[in-house]
């Protein structure tokens, strides 16, 4: 395993997203097979390298001295979200049928949002991804405000 493809920058950063699993492997597998991504580590942590990024995993766990009286574990109601992982894609039409007929679980099919043409998929434990493809946006077409909201 090279340097290059660890998430230890030489200077500055990089970004990565930490994942807390029920199934390490299940979740390795899903991140390398239907992302594409490349196993770097197989555990403690899992790391896939994803296109320009990393996806870490490990199993949850209770408080640890570099984060007293804090506990991690996987997704437990599905129809509440914090945060997601956030995918763009050339070609969203052909990311679908791809990821689909690898076994991915998609909310919906892609729906066109004026700025981008999106839809969500789940991973293995639930973890919320959204997939877009910029549109409208490349022509300054921007998508409406949320509900609720006077922007």
């Amino acid at each position: 395993m090279a340097q290059q493809d660890l998430p230890a920058p030489a200077e500055g950063l990089v970004l990565t997203h930490f994942l807390t699993v029920r199934d390490v492997a299940v979740s390795r597998r899903f991140y390398a097979d239907v992302l594409g991504g490349e196993i770097v580590l197989e555990e403690n942590p899992a790391i896939v390298k994803v296109a320009n990024s990393w996806i870490i995993m490990n199993p949850g766990g209770g408080p640890t001295p570099d984060k007293p009286g804090i506990s991690l574990e996987p997704p437990g109601d599905p129809a509440r979200v914090s945060s997601f992982l956030n995918i763009r894609v050339a070609d969203i039409a052909a990311f679908y049928a791809d990821a689909s007929a690898k076994g991915a679980r998609f909310v919906t099919e892609p729906i066109d949002r004026k700025a981008e043409v999106r839809c969500y998929m789940r991973d293995p434990d639930g973890y919320l991804i959204e997939v877009g493809q910029a549109t409208g946006m490349l022509k300054g077409v921007f998508a409406d405000p949320p509900a609720g909201t006077d922007g």
